[in-house]
């Protein structure tokens, strides 16, 4: 008896519950699209930090990482370098000659290293022989192998990203006819002034040909020609840096008078 009391006050007790919850009322479609549109904004809450970290992560973690390897390609680079810091005197004009080339090593070997005072005093980037990504996105500025030396009659091109992986050629657009650009190498130093800009679609190649643009033209100057992705946070186009070399000296002469605090302070001797 006291059982079946047991059970008969809980099922009064489970009946009352019932009453005072009341009949379930059906899902509603303004219910399912409350609770899909909840969803779907979480998801673009989530998209959107992952996108956030992933631009922080090209256009500053990806710097940081390159800027270490070129600093340290740069600075082995110089220690292997013979030849004096100070510049030759002001007063001493010298002729050297045609200027000396040299021979393209393997890939991903350095050239040298490129100074442009335009691009700030503390630009010292290295030339690596190859334009992929395994150059590019780490080393620096690129060679492209099928065009000529430093100093050689000719087209030498070169290529770097602007707003990640080092940003090498970020500032490209700053450049007014008359600056100069300077690339050392083992022999020397040659001195290249700017010229003009052009902007072109990707597929333009031919402004890697030995005269620009102008095929089957024997070139009579030495070029170089510096390629990089236009607009600066895109890459529709390309904007394409021409230089004419103005003269070169060799390593024994010492550096260029406006070059020589960077080339010491990459020898650490600044």
């Amino acid at each position: 008896m006291a059982h079946q009391q047991t059970t008969t006050g809980s099922s009064v007790s489970s009946a009352r519950r019932g009453q005072e919850r009341g009949p379930r009322r059906p899902l509603r479609a303004s219910d399912v699209i409350r609770k899909i549109s909840q969803i779907l904004g979480e998801l673009l809450i989530t998209a959107g930090i992952v996108l956030l970290l992933f631009v922080g992560w090209e256009l500053w973690w990806t710097n940081v990482e390159a800027d270490a390897k070129q600093t340290e390609a740069v600075q082995s680079f110089a220690q292997d370098f013979t030849g004096p810091m100070t510049p030759a005197a002001p007063d001493a004009a010298v002729d050297y000659g045609p200027p000396v080339v040299g021979t393209a090593p393997g890939y991903g070997e350095m050239i040298g290293i490129m100074y442009v005072p335009r691009f700030g005093a503390d630009y010292t980037r290295p030339i690596i022989e190859g334009t992929d990504a395994g150059v590019l996105d780490t080393l620096g500025l690129g060679h492209y192998g099928t065009t000529s030396m430093p100093g050689a009659v000719g087209n030498f091109a070169v290529a770097g990203h602007r707003q990640t992986h080092g940003a090498v050629l970020d500032n490209i657009h700053t450049l007014v006819p008359g600056d100069k650009i300077y690339v050392q190498t083992a022999d020397g130093y040659y001195t290249y002034v700017f010229r003009n800009n052009q902007i072109v679609l990707p597929d333009r190649t031919d402004v890697l040909m030995p005269v620009p643009t102008q095929a089957g033209v024997t070139p009579k100057e030495s070029i170089l020609t510096m390629t990089s992705c236009n607009p600066r946070f895109g890459s529709q186009e390309r904007i394409i840096a021409y230089s004419t070399l103005d003269g070169w000296q060799p390593a024994s002469a010492g550096p260029p008078s406006e070059i020589a605090a960077q080339v010491a302070q990459a020898q650490g001797k600044g």
